[in-house]
């Protein structure tokens, strides 16, 4: 009621990217939350994402799980866990314990992932419990490890901040991590002087922030540093007095100086300018993300550019050093209690028989796993060939996100038990499983998460438990008490998971590991509700914020390794039959297999269905015309994507978000493109180059649909996104119906509304609206090339009194904003245009001042950027 007291807002962190950003939260009482940017939190300072924006907008619980599903049908809980602890107890019995694996993931709470590896290592006895992580950061990892002795992240997001020349290397910072790229070009704004590099074969929104864009040939990073340490050398910037603290140089440099440099493609002019500046700028900060890990020598990728940091001793201190940006809320948080299956908790050793000794001994288990498991790749494998015959999947879609994603989905399929742990069953995964089991999601966990600068932040919950789901932990605990393992998984809280894991920090910390937050036990409750975020180290006896700035590495020897490396091209070879590069990757709106950002709509009108950016002379040369459908081939898999034909990509590449699933898009799950060729040291796959070849999709007919209720297209390409009274749709096939109003009815299962339609058999063109009254239920266009008309327009008229719906267009007295280009405000390029055209907006700030847009996360300040661009190039010709 009015003058009623607002309930307090709740410190949470966001359940996206690896910023980490906080975020209040606030019930609105309606079941959702309003939602705005932490003030207070060090890593987003009150910024948030447009994801990060419409969190509050995900939380419906339209297709949440909400009770236990055995064999389709809702059961107990007790029922559930009695048949997952027996079936799992009874595998390992009958085939020892390598026969069951956990496949978990990064946008786990910490306290989740650390009872889970205990469960699998310490009391099953069995390293098979390996995380989507290994798709996103696996070979940063190995890098790290290979050059310091732990996977350690040297710097901080301040170093970004500080630095003088920030190099970005195969990262989108603008659409992967737009908080980061916000305080990126705050700075850049208030210091011009300020360089930053782009380095990645595409031309991304990134690079409108870029002094230099470096269109390398995929995978030839290695050749580019190769050649970078060769200038470091000549150019007098090598740190004699550092490297009294690192092994290799010489044979490092020798194997560099043997590179040809010719690999990259690049003008040699170009690289030459590239190195000038790096070797002359002494504060210098190298971000590199999925293009540089994402590679069958992704290893050897990040050694390259960790062996130039420490041959100049530019590491660990401010504004300087390599800097890894994660994918996921809390793919830091797993490798620190050692979700990958080739580790152990607080960065201890699994392949050390002193580390398994020293976790055996502080969980009092009864086993431990005596060496690396399967990592995702071979552990699908080994589902595909029945040696693993349960299988836990947990908070993650593998059947779209692993690559050979077709096999994986068959093999899931195939496996004798899967059980599957999630908010809804509607996903390609969950839809295979044995078991279903009802997890809460963000907004209803309670735990910690670490970001890409080893923060530790709070996820708090801030609504109850919708139905029966239950925290993670709880379900993972729960089962391990059914197994027999009882006492060791008896907690109350995720504050007694925290303390027993703080604990165990310390004692890795005296063996020589630098995971430590021995500092953070003894909080209790009360300390846990309240903790604040934390960068580690915490020790006990305090320790500086940045790692190496004086040496002291965690090798044997306590010094760093520069690894001499070789640029290898991508494993699998472009040729007559397969003659494209496939380059895939993130969208600005949209979060892996969009299981939460689909069900906002405003982050579904950007971009909304799968596409394929191809060159116009590529397009040209296969007959593809943009707009129009082209298949795309490899030698796993087929896709159906819309052509989007931009000079972005260079020629003989291509580019294709992996967003896309079963349930939004069928033909658009690009990962059945991506063969399952992975790194040799970090099992990372090679999901940035695969080859392809294109084709024109021949459709007989195209279509657009709006409807108030769910659709159910039957038709060889179909993509489907939510709007805010209802749903969208793209739609195309070979055969033409009979009669399109029947077919109609049966898309909108509306056989009974009032229909009002247009039929010209000549043209190929049909209108078809359903109405109740004047408002619009449903509506279908066809024609027999992609429908023109106003989409965003006629999706807003669902539920509405509706002015000649047959048109598809505006009635002249009603603004059309056209597509949208900011999400978080929904403002269109329409509005934006004539923003530009009135004369009062001839700067991105400018347009921002009279449109909204680009005021808020500003990721789509580049694309107001090129639309000012285009407008002052016509402007220019009349």
């Amino acid at each position: 009621m009015d003058g009623a007291p607002q309930v307090p807002e709740i410190r949470t962190t966001c359940a996206y990217c690896g910023v980490g950003c906080g975020v209040l939260a606030r019930p609105d009482g309606a079941g959702g939350l309003t939602v705005r940017g932490d003030p207070d939190h060090p890593a987003n300072r009150g910024r948030l994402c447009s994801k990060g924006f419409a969190l509050g907008e995900t939380l419906s619980l339209d297709d949440r799980l909400l009770a236990p599903r055995v064999s389709g049908q809702d059961t107990s809980w007790d029922a559930a866990l009695g048949l997952v602890a027996d079936r799992f107890s009874q595998t390992i019995a009958q085939h020892g314990p390598d026969s069951v694996a956990f496949y978990v993931s990064g946008q786990l709470l910490t306290e989740d992932y650390y009872v889970a590896n205990k469960l699998m290592k310490g009391f099953i006895g069995s390293a098979n419990i390996d995380t989507n992580s290994r798709l996103c950061m696996a070979s940063t990892v190995a890098g790290q490890k290979r050059a310091f002795g732990t996977d350690t992240v040297p710097g901080t997001y301040e170093d970004l901040e500080l630095a003088d020349l920030v190099v970005l290397v195969g990262s989108n910072l603008a659409w992967c991590h737009p908080v980061l790229y916000q305080r990126l070009a705050a700075a850049k704004a208030a210091r011009p002087a300020m360089k930053v590099v782009v380095i990645d074969p595409r031309r991304t929104a990134t690079c409108d922030l870029a002094d230099m864009h470096l269109t390398l040939a995929p995978g030839s990073d290695v050749a580019l540093f190769n050649r970078l340490l060769v200038e470091i050398h000549k150019g007098g910037a090598v740190d004699a007095d550092y490297l009294h603290h690192v092994n290799g140089f010489e044979e490092t440099l020798r194997a560099a100086m043997a590179q040809d440099g010719g690999a990259t493609g690049l003008d040699p002019a170009q690289v030459a300018a590239f190195c000038k500046m790096w070797v002359g700028t002494e504060k210098v900060v190298t971000v590199f993300s999925q293009g540089v890990n994402q590679s069958s020598s992704g290893t050897d990728k990040v050694n390259a550019i960790l062996n130039c940091h420490l041959a100049t001793g530019r590491i660990g201190r401010p504004g300087m050093g390599p800097f890894s940006v994660t994918g996921q809320p809390n793919a830091m948080g797993g490798r620190e209690v050692g979700g990958l299956s080739n580790a152990l908790a607080c960065h201890l050793d699994i392949e050390d028989a002193g580390h398994r000794d020293l976790v055996r001994s502080f969980w009092q288990a009864p086993t431990m796993a005596n060496g690396a498991g399967l990592k995702a790749v071979d552990m699908f494998e080994r589902v595909r060939t029945r040696q693993i015959k349960a299988l836990w999947i947990v908070c993650t879609n593998p059947a779209v996100s692993m690559p050979d994603a077709d096999v994986v989905r068959d093999a899931i399929a195939a496996c004798d038990f899967v059980v599957v742990s999630d908010v809804t069953a509607n996903t390609d995964t969950a839809r295979l499983a044995h078991v279903l089991l009802p997890a809460t999601g963000w907004g209803e966990k309670d735990g910690t998460v670490t970001n890409s600068d080893r923060t530790i932040s709070r996820q708090r919950a801030v609504l109850p438990a919708p139905g029966a789901a239950r925290a993670d932990w709880a379900i993972i605990c729960d089962v391990a008490r059914r197994m027999g393992f009882g006492s060791a998984f008896d907690y109350a809280s995720p504050a007694e998971i925290f303390e027993e894991y703080a604990t165990l920090s310390g004692a890795a910390a005296a063996v020589g590991r630098d995971f430590d937050i021995s500092g953070l036990t003894g909080l209790g409750q009360a300390g846990y509700d309240a903790l604040p975020p934390t960068r580690w180290p915490v020790a006990a006896h305090g320790q500086a914020e940045r790692f190496f700035a004086e040496g002291q590495f965690f090798t044997s020897d306590g010094r760093a390794r520069m690894v001499p490396v070789t640029a290898r091209a991508p494993a699998a070879r472009t040729g007559p039959r397969y003659p494209f590069r496939l380059n895939t990757g993130r969208i600005r709106d949209q979060w892996h297999t969009m299981t939460r950002t689909a069900k906002a709509p405003r982050l579904n009108q950007h971009l909304g269905e799968p596409f394929l950016e191809i060159h116009p002379d590529d397009a040209t040369a296969v007959g593809v015309a943009p707009a129009t459908l082209v298949r795309v081939t490899s030698p796993t898999g087929s896709c159906i994507l819309r052509a989007l034909v931009t000079d972005r990509v260079q020629p003989g590449q291509v580019f294709a978000p992996m967003h896309w699933t079963a349930e939004t898009a069928p033909t658009g799950r690009i990962d059945a493109l991506v063969p399952g060729i992975v790194d040799p040291l970090s099992g990372q796959p090679e999901s940035k180059a695969a080859v392809v070849a294109l084709e024109p999709y021949d459709a007989g007919w195209f279509g657009f649909a709006v409807s108030t209720g769910a659709m159910s297209p039957v038709c060889a390409y179909w993509a489907r996104s939510r709007v805010e009274a209802g749903w969208r749709a793209e739609l195309a096939g070979q055969e033409i119906p009979q009669d399109w109003e029947a077919e109609a009815r049966r898309l909108f299962a509306m056989p009974d509304a009032h229909c009002q339609s247009i039929h010209d058999p000549a043209s190929g063109t049909v209108r078809i609206a359903f109405l109740d009254g004047d408002r619009l239920l449903a509506a279908l266009f066809v024609g027999r090339a992609p429908v023109a008309l106003s989409r965003d327009h006629l999706a807003s008229q669902l539920g509405q009194i509706a002015v000649a719906p047959l048109s598809g267009r505006p009635s002249a007295d009603m603004p059309d904003p056209g597509a949208v280009v900011c999400a978080c405000l929904n403002v269109g390029v329409n509005t934006i245009g004539a923003a530009i055209a009135s004369g009062q907006a001839t700067t991105v700030t400018q347009v921002g001042e009279c449109t909204g847009a680009g005021t808020n996360c500003g990721s789509c300040r580049p694309e107001i950027a090129v639309l000012l661009a285009k407008a002052q190039r016509l402007e220019a010709a009349e």
